[in-house]
């Protein structure tokens, strides 16, 4: 029998290696992300391990599902973004070169 412990773990293990996945210049959602990891109704999980866990995770690559940042330091993460040839406006992904936001001809 599997315990609440090791649910957990796993839980996390598995949405840490999604995270650690996303590439340059990708923005992914927290839901995204959750569903990616096989858990698509827990994007706030998602978005706890993003702020709490102790592994260097691309978390400025992680927006809601309206492309709004959500960070502590939307200027940083804006500035982070920018770097990866990601459009922001007004606290919004407007493009990126992959994933969600990426613009398809």
């Amino acid at each position: 029998m599997v315990d609440d412990a090791s649910l957990r773990a796993e839980r996390e293990r598995r949405i840490l290696e999604v995270l650690l996945s996303l590439n340059e210049g990708e923005v992914s959602t927290y839901g995204d992300v959750a569903d990616a990891a096989g858990y698509p109704k827990l994007s706030r999980l998602v978005g706890r391990i993003v702020g709490h866990t102790d592994v260097d995770v691309p978390w400025w690559r992680v927006v809601n599902a309206s492309g709004h940042l959500r960070s502590s330091n939307l200027q940083l993460q804006a500035e982070i973004l920018a770097e990866e040839d990601v459009l922001v406006r007004n606290s919004r992904v407007v493009e990126a070169p992959l994933g969600r936001f990426a613009r398809h001809l």
